[in-house]
C-alpha cells in the first residue's frame, strides 16, 4: 500500500512522530545494530511489519527479541550476490518501504564472496542488486543510508574495487558513500522516466555512535574513535531519526534528509549534497558499471 504523509517542518522531530504504520510492510538491512536496530524497533512500534534482513540470523533474532511489535528476521548478505538473490526471489507479495541501511566502515582490504572491494561491494553493489530485484514488489519507497562522508569522495569507474590503486580504508569508504548517494539520484531519474511512484531517497545519520566506527582492526584507530563517540556523537537512536524521517514524509524523489544541526547532529531536516553527488551523469555512468559488476539490470520499463 502506498501511504502519503505531509512533511514535519517544527523542530525536534523523534521516532515518537513517526506516523502509523499500521499495514504497511518494511525491510530493513542491517537491523539487528547500529542505527537499523532503533530503525527497526521504531517502525514496528508504530504499527508496520518489519523484516529485520540481517546476516547472522541468531544476532538478528536476538535483535528482534527488542522489538515491540510486528517482525520478522530473514538472512541476507551482500557481500554475497548468491544471498541476495536468493533474499529477493523468496518475496512473495508486496514491499511498501525498502531502507539500505547495512555497511562497513574502514575496513582492511578484503574482498566479497563475488572478489569486490568489500566497502564498495557492501554498501553500494550489494543494495544496488537488491534494489533492483526487489523493485517490482515495491509501491512507495526506497531509502538508502548515505554519510556525509561522501563529502571527500571520490568516483573510479575504472578501478571501483582497488585493484589497480593502493587500497586507503577511509577513501574507499567515502567512494561507498559518495556512490550511495549518485545510486539514489540515477534510480530516481529511472523511476521517474518508466511512470513509477516509487520514490528514492537518501538520508544519512550524521555522527552517532555505533559498532560500525570499530571496524579498523587498528587498536590505536579505535581507541580514538571511542573517545571521540563519547565527546562529539549522538545516540544511535539520534542516528535513526533520519532514516525514520526520509521513510515516512511526503518528500520528492532524490531528497537528501540528515541532522539539520552543526557537527553533524541535531533533528532531521532536508540537507545538501556536494557536487559530486549531484553529478547526473556520473550517476548514469556508476549505474552502467554497477550492472555489468553485478549482472543485476533495472527491471522496470527500459530506461537509458
Amino acid at each position: 500500500m502506498i501511504a502519503t504523509f505531509t512533511i514535519m517542518t517544527s523542530p525536534g522531530w523523534t521516532s515518537a512522530d513517526l506516523p502509523p504504520q499500521h499495514g504497511r510492510i518494511v525491510v530493513v538491512t542491517g537491523a539487528n545494530s547500529g542505527i537499523g536496530l532503533p530503525t527497526a524497533q521504531a517502525l514496528a512500534a508504530a504499527g508496520a511489519h518489519v523484516v529485520l534482513a540481517v546476516r547472522d540470523v541468531a544476532r538478528g533474532e536476538a535483535a528482534a527479541e527488542s522489538i515491540t511489535g510486528d517482525c520478522e528476521v530473514r538472512q541476507i548478505d551482500l557481500a554475497d550476490l548468491a544471498s541476495v538473490r536468493a533474499f529477493a526471489e523468496s518475496w512473495r507479495g508486496e514491499l511498501d518501504v525498502l531502507i539500505n541501511n547495512a555497511g562497513v566502515m574502514r575496513t582492511p582490504e578484503r574482498r566479497t564472496a563475488d572478489g569486490f572491494e568489500l566497502q564498495i561491494g557492501t554498501n553500494h553493489l550489494g543494495h544496488f542488486a537488491l534494489t533492483n530485484l526487489l523493485l517490482p514488489h515495491l509501491t512507495d519507497r526506497v531509502v538508502t543510508v548515505a554519510s556525509g562522508a561522501h563529502r571527500g569522495g571520490s568516483i573510479s569507474l575504472d578501478d571501483l574495487n582497488w585493484q589497480r590503486r593502493k587500497y586507503r580504508p577511509w577513501s574507499a569508504y567515502q567512494q561507498s558513500k559518495l556512490a550511495n548517494l549518485l545510486f539514489t539520484l540515477e534510480l530516481q531519474r529511472r523511476l521517474s522516466a518508466a511512470g513509477s511512484d516509487v520514490r528514492a531517497i537518501a538520508a544519512h545519520p550524521g555522527y552517532a555512535a555505533t559498532n560500525l566506527q570499530f571496524r579498523s582492526e587498528r587498536r590505536l584507530e579505535d581507541r580514538m574513535m571511542k573517545v571521540m563517540n563519547r565527546l562529539f556523537a549522538q545516540t544511535d537512536e539520534a542516528g535513526a531519526r533520519p532514516t525514520l524521517f526520509a521513510a515516512s514524509q511526503d518528500f520528492p524523489g532524490a531528497s537528501y534528509v540528515g541532522p539539520g544541526g552543526l557537527l553533524q547532529r541535531g533533528y532531521p531536516a532536508l540537507v545538501g549534497r556536494t557536487a559530486a553527488a549531484s553529478d547526473v551523469e556520473m550517476a548514469k555512468r556508476l549505474w552502467m558499471v554497477s550492472e555489468d559488476l553485478t549482472g543485476v539490470k533495472f527491471p522496470l520499463d527500459s530506461v537509458r
